[in-house]
Parts: structure tokens; sequence; C-alpha cells
């Protein structure tokens, strides 16, 4: 008798020590992020701090904010992405602020500023997941993957598919239309743009447009005017520092000859709609393709 009661009780802790081992081995997470880096959580994050505005928003995005326990500055989309402690901005983490909040993930997109700082993060042991999406589909596939790390897959996964339909359809709409040069300047002192394989001109290119330099070797190159007018683009699209035109775009009314100045093409777009990496970046598509649509009925 005794020896059938200890058997029973071997199998029955080694039934316990499987279930266990099967719970922890369906609440761990592990993911790759953009740069390779295994990234693998004991079980979802519950304490999430964001080192970029477009992580935020993608955070949100993905279901994720109530697991927000602090953002870099310049995080204010959604509005409650504003209400959240600053650790920092993009030039300096603070880190001492940043372990207060006893993160157990880091969603960061290495940078000249914080590439060493996210580095000594990650050597702390905290879980880091580096973003930096190249694709248009590469936003819809960060939603899914912090939707992974978060616990919150059903609310990402709808996020991201309502993101790849409404960018197939922007893709239908426009890819047969011909084509417009289109000048993207991110900035007037230093004169800045982008080459091809900034997402910035994935967008371009989804609204038939060309982008003049995109044959340039680096992602953000700096220019100089003259190159400018070599190229002599249809289309003149500004960023700046907020919604707001800047008042540099008009600098390029003193070149009458230029076809974006002659054609009446300089126009701005919100620099959060174009340059932060998140699902926002279609309602700046839709506002370059009415752009490049006004632009081809001007000819």
């Amino acid at each position: 008798m005794r020896g059938n009661v200890f058997h029973r009780q071997i199998v029955l802790a080694l039934i316990a020590n499987v279930l266990a081992m099967t719970a922890n081995a369906q609440a761990q997470v592990s993911v790759n992020d953009d740069y390779g880096n295994r990234v693998t959580l004991r079980q979802p994050a519950r304490r999430v701090v964001s080192l970029a505005p477009h992580l935020t928003e993608l955070l949100y995005a993905a279901g994720a904010g109530e697991r927000m326990v602090a953002a870099i500055e310049h995080s204010d989309y959604p509005e409650q992405a504003s209400k959240l402690p600053r650790i920092g901005s993009e030039a300096g983490i603070n880190l001492e602020s940043l372990l207060r909040v006893k993160p157990d993930l880091v969603a960061a997109w290495p940078n000249a500023g914080s590439r060493r700082q996210i580095e000594r993060i990650a050597a702390l042991g905290i879980p880091v997941y580096r973003s930096e999406p190249r694709e248009l589909d590469d936003i819809a596939r960060t939603l899914r993957t912090l939707g992974e790390l978060a616990g919150t897959r059903a609310a990402a996964d709808a996020a991201a598919q309502a993101f790849r339909q409404r960018a197939a359809e922007l893709q239908r709409v426009h890819s047969g239309k011909p084509a417009v040069r289109v000048f993207y300047q991110v900035w007037d002192r230093p004169l800045m743009t982008v080459n091809g394989a900034h997402l910035i001109s994935k967008v371009i290119r989804l609204c038939g447009g060309e982008n003049v330099f995109a044959g340039l070797p680096v992602i953000a190159p700096p220019i100089d005017r003259e190159a400018v007018l070599r190229a002599n683009p249809e289309v003149i699209v500004a960023s700046g520092l907020d919604s707001r035109r800047p008042a540099w775009l008009d600098d390029w009314s003193v070149f009458p000859g230029l076809a974006a100045v002659a054609r009446g093409n300089l126009h701005a777009i919100a620099p959060e709609l174009m340059q932060r990496h998140t699902p926002r970046i279609l309602d700046g598509a839709e506002r370059l393709c009415a752009i490049l649509d006004q632009a081809r009925a001007r000819r």
C-alpha cells in the first residue's frame, strides 16, 4: 500500500512539473528584432518603456498602451502618450529614470545619439526590442510583434490587417498613374532629403511618384541647391518641425525656372505623417497622393 501511495505521489509530482513547464513555455515570448537580435521574455511584458516616438505610437496602436510606464520626449500621439513620464530624448536617455520605472521591456530605435546607451541598457539584462522599419509592410509586422511581446496579439493583428488593407487600396488606385518627379525636403539648413532606401521614398512610390534623389548612397543625405535645380523636380514636398508650413519652403520661389515653382507645386505635409513609421504614415500617403494627382492635372 505504501509503495502504491509513494508511486502515485511521484507520478503526480511529475505531472505537476510537466504542466508547469508547459505553462511557462506557453507564457514565454521570443521574437527577433529588426537587427536580428533574439528578444525573449518569460511572460508578456507588463511594464514597457519606449525610446522613440514612433514606437510609442506603435505600442498604443498594438493595444499595449496600458503597459506603457515611460517614454522619450516628443511621444505625443495618441493624446494619452503625452502623460507618460519622460526618461530623456533622442539625444540622451536618463538611465537612472529608466531604471526607476523597472521596465520588463524597452522598445528602442538605435541612432547616433542613443545607440551606446541602448547597448548599455541591454547589458544590464533588460530585454530590448530594436526597431527600424524600412518598408511599409514592416509597420504591420512591427505591430504584430509588439502585440506578441505585450500579450495584446488580437488588437495588434487587427491593426496590422487594417494597415495592410489600406496600403493595398492606395497601391491599387495609384500604381498605374503617370510618374511625377518629387523632391522631399527634410530640412533647410543643412538642406537634406532621403534616398530610395528610406521609407518616405517608398510612400512616394506608392503614390506613383519618383524620388529624384533615390539613387544617392546615404539614406538621409545633405545636398545643395544646385543639385535640386539640376534634378528639376515637378513637386517639392517639405516637412519641418510641426504641422505648420515651413517658411523656407517658399524660398524656392526665387527660381521661377524650377518646374515645381512654375506649376505651383510647393507643398508641406506634417512630419509626423511622413517621418514617423506608424499607421499614420498612410494619412501622409493620402495627402501626398492627392498632391501628385494635382500635379498631373497641372501639366
